[in-house]
């Protein structure tokens, strides 16, 4: 029986077993050639997807650049067609020059019952915010403040109504206004508040009061039918609802007590009472 088997071919000892490992490494040999085969399909595909990332890059890059060239042929068309676009464009930027430097040469010499520049600032945003147009100033003194508002509204294209009853203040205003660049923006008036506003038909979207205290609340009266919804009333020296000025208490009482007026205090300077009309009743 072993003679029989030993002369079968291919169950000879050493030829099994050389078949096995020839096995082995053709089996090795073609999972090395599969990996490898995934390998180069991996990186074709990577390739191909960053070409696609950098062509989608590339395009719109030049779809940018054709965009800001279109913006600039676009503001070249428009100077062509209207050149008083620029000269509008550069007459604003002198202007805002020229108000800086005023204010600069006059820092920290305001009196006569003037504002505080972080009061004045203060006003100046609430118009750019608001975007408001139609400003009455009640109690202007010799224009601080005044300067402040019309600075906001010759850059929202409005103007101011602001009214003084003391004549020597009103002139030392007037001189201001135009030493400034604002007259433009600012309707001057010598008069009794007390008799003016209620004769001023409006309507107003902004409004500063900053003249006698025992009054604030009588101004605000007389006012407030007079703004449009979404309007601001802003009270100086005004921080909250105890002390202050002989009539500051009653107003802040007031005002806070309206339904149809939201009121905040901005305590950064000498304080003022910020009331927002929601409705008109």
């Amino acid at each position: 029986m072993t003679g029989f088997f030993s002369n079968l071919p291919g169950l000879h000892c050493r030829s099994f077993r050389f078949d096995l490992e020839s096995a082995r490494s053709i089996l090795h040999a073609a999972y090395c050639f599969y990996f490898f085969l995934i390998h180069c399909y991996l990186l074709t595909h990577v390739h191909l997807h960053a070409e696609k990332v950098l062509s989608s890059m590339r395009q719109k890059r030049e779809s940018m650049g054709m965009v800001f060239h279109s913006f600039l042929v676009l503001l070249f068309s428009l100077s062509m067609i209207n050149p008083g676009l620029s000269q509008n464009l550069q007459k604003g930027q002198d202007l805002d020059a020229r108000v800086k430097k005023f204010l600069n040469s006059r820092a920290g010499r305001w009196h006569d019952l003037n504002v505080p520049m972080s009061d004045g600032k203060l006003l100046y945003d609430l118009i750019i915010k608001g975007k408001y147009t139609r400003a009455l100033e009640i109690g202007t003194s010799t224009g601080h403040s005044g300067i402040w508002i019309a600075w906001a509204l010759s850059e929202t294209g409005g103007k101011l109504i602001t009214i003084e009853i003391d004549k020597e203040r009103h002139k030392q205003a007037l001189a201001n206004f135009k030493e400034a660049g604002l007259s433009e923006y600012i309707d001057a008036r010598l008069a009794d508040a007390h008799e003016l506003v209620k004769k001023l038909e409006g309507p107003f979207d902004f409004v500063f009061s900053d003249a006698d205290k025992e009054w604030y609340k009588q101004y605000f009266v007389d006012v407030a039918p007079k703004l449009l919804v979404g309007g601001c009333f802003a009270a100086h020296n005004v921080s909250g609802r105890r002390g202050g000025y002989n009539g500051i208490r009653e107003y802040a009482e007031y005002v806070t007590s309206l339904e149809n007026f939201e009121t905040t205090f901005n305590t950064s300077g000498a304080g003022v009472a910020i009331s927002y009309k929601k409705s008109d009743h």
